[in-house]
């Protein structure tokens, strides 16, 4: 039997819905019976990505005041934190000819510059805020309806799911952000995370950051909170695989310095000049890491070994346990020069290099003025 490809498999998984979408169609749900007096137990809205969705309704109460109607949010395949949570939108009517948008309960604040939402305001994005307005303007013009509406989406789990998301380090306290740009969630989605590092980058700049320390994951975070305990939460971005995009977005946002730090694995690839450094996009070569050893100055035995390891990890500790400590400044020194290479110059960079226990293996600097 043959096996799936990596991109066969991502092809085969199933597409879930934004909360920007959940939160449309509930609104949507809750107008028509605000209007109409009929609860509604679907409503079918457009999505930006161009195509028709109907979402079934959990809940649509009526009262004197408003309607309250809600959805659950199908994230698909994707590790969403927001899969399975109740969207809901409490519609009423507006007292001038104006749509009103605004988050309740579980629905974040904003209390950073530096996000598409202004201070203060919830955290309803630009898309989603566009959905909702041309859905409500849509909907009473259907309905011949000359009325204002004011809309405010909740999402009774919203706080205790932000807790699961960067939320409160860019600034959006109390509850989850009501996010989408094209009403579909495609699983594992590249797009979708290299947005989440230009928004915290956005962030680190609005709030005065010129030095930022960009990881590969949530433990070398940890490492590089200990090494830089000076800097502001906001200037550590989890840059995940995406060394590159996140090296140039640094340079485009105007930070002055970049520190990288990371583990054996994921840096030896960076020091070769990989800069997607995801396991299956980039195998470790470890005819590269013997050459860096072998100009460390590590024995002919030892070099065999690096060339017959199975791990980036194990080469660091054949390394470490043969105190050839200049391997490890030397793979800095290489990751320092593809990043500034990367960048096209103009940052002091440097990178930090970590055991999986967070000791630190070899640290190296590099100015600008030395190209």
């Amino acid at each position: 039997m043959k096996s799936k490809t990596g991109a066969e498999e991502k092809k085969n998984l199933r597409q879930g819905y934004t909360t920007g979408a959940c939160a449309t169609a509930a609104a949507k749900a809750a107008l028509i019976t605000l209007i109409t007096g009929e609860p509604q137990t679907e409503a079918t809205i457009y999505l930006p990505v161009g195509k028709f969705a109907t979402f079934q309704m959990e809940q649509c109460e009526v009262s004197d005041e408003a309607v309250v109607a809600g959805t659950i949010k199908d994230a698909g395949d994707d590790p969403d934190a927001t899969h399975q949570a109740l969207i809901l939108a409490e519609v009423s009517w507006h007292e001038d000819n104006t749509i009103v948008i605004d988050g309740g309960v579980g629905v974040g604040r904003v209390t950073k510059a530096g996000l598409p939402i202004p201070v203060g305001e919830a955290a309803i994005n630009p898309v989603p805020r566009k959905m909702l307005r041309e859905m409500a303007h849509e909907v009473l013009m259907l309905h011949e309806c000359n009325r204002g509406v004011k809309i405010v989406i909740s999402v009774p789990a919203g706080e205790e799911i932000a807790k699961k998301t960067l939320n409160g380090r860019l600034g959006i306290i109390g509850g989850i952000s009501i996010l989408g740009t094209r009403g579909i969630v495609i699983p594992f989605s590249s797009a979708a995370y290299k947005a989440s590092i230009v928004q915290a980058l956005s962030v680190a700049k609005a709030s005065g950051c010129e030095h930022v320390v960009i990881t590969t994951g949530g433990r070398s975070e940890k490492y590089g909170i200990k090494e830089y305990p000076e800097l502001p939460e906001e200037a550590f971005i989890e840059m995940g695989d995406f060394v590159g995009f996140t090296l140039k977005e640094c340079k485009r946002q105007g930070m002055k310095r970049v520190s990288l730090v990371g583990m054996m694995g994921k840096f030896s690839k960076v020091a070769q000049g990989v800069m997607m450094v995801h396991s299956k996009s980039a195998p470790i070569n470890f005819a590269f890491l013997a050459e860096v050893a072998e100009r460390a100055g590590a024995a002919i035995e030892l070099i065999q070994q690096v060339k017959e390891a199975n791990t980036a990890s194990q080469v660091g500790e054949l390394m470490a346990e043969h105190g050839v400590t200049a391997f490890f400044e030397e793979l800095c020194r290489s990751c320092n020069e593809h990043a500034w290479q990367e960048m096209k110059g103009g940052l002091v960079v440097s990178t930090s290099l970590y055991t999986l226990k967070g000791e630190l293996l070899g640290k190296a600097v590099q100015h600008d003025s030395e190209h």
